[in-house]
């Protein structure tokens, strides 16, 4: 088992790993709309699901993957009329028949007030 940390994402917030590597998987924890400098994007939806989208991008990087990698994905969402906007940002990252499985939850709440947050699980 190997832990992954990288300066391209935002540092861990609490006592958890940005992601591990694990055999040929890397399991990616939940990636927000921190900026590296630790700067919240707030607001803007498709901002937010970018920001966490690129955040989830350098963490596979880091581990030796990519998105035409991911295996598994899940979405948090606290407002299920976001759906849209965010399927529209998470699909860009997906480029021709891949598609990874996926979920995609309502919440009542997520760590510091965001309204998305995203998971990863990729082969690498």
């Amino acid at each position: 088992m190997e832990i992954i940390k990288t300066d391209q994402a935002p540092a861990a917030i609490g006592p958890y790993a940005q992601a591990v590597k694990s055999g040929n998987l890397v399991f990616c924890s939940g990636q927000i709309p921190l900026k590296t400098d630790g700067t919240l994007i707030s607001g803007d939806i498709r901002e937010q699901a970018k920001q966490v989208m690129e955040n989830l991008k350098a963490v596979l990087v880091a581990a030796g993957s990519s998105f035409e990698k991911a295996v598994k994905c899940t979405i948090y969402l606290v407002d299920m009329n976001d759906f849209a906007v965010v399927n529209e940002v998470y699909g860009s990252y997906f480029n021709g028949d891949h598609k990874p499985a996926r979920a995609t939850v309502g919440v009542t709440a997520l760590p510091n007030g965001v309204k998305v947050e995203i998971d990863c699980v990729a082969e690498v």
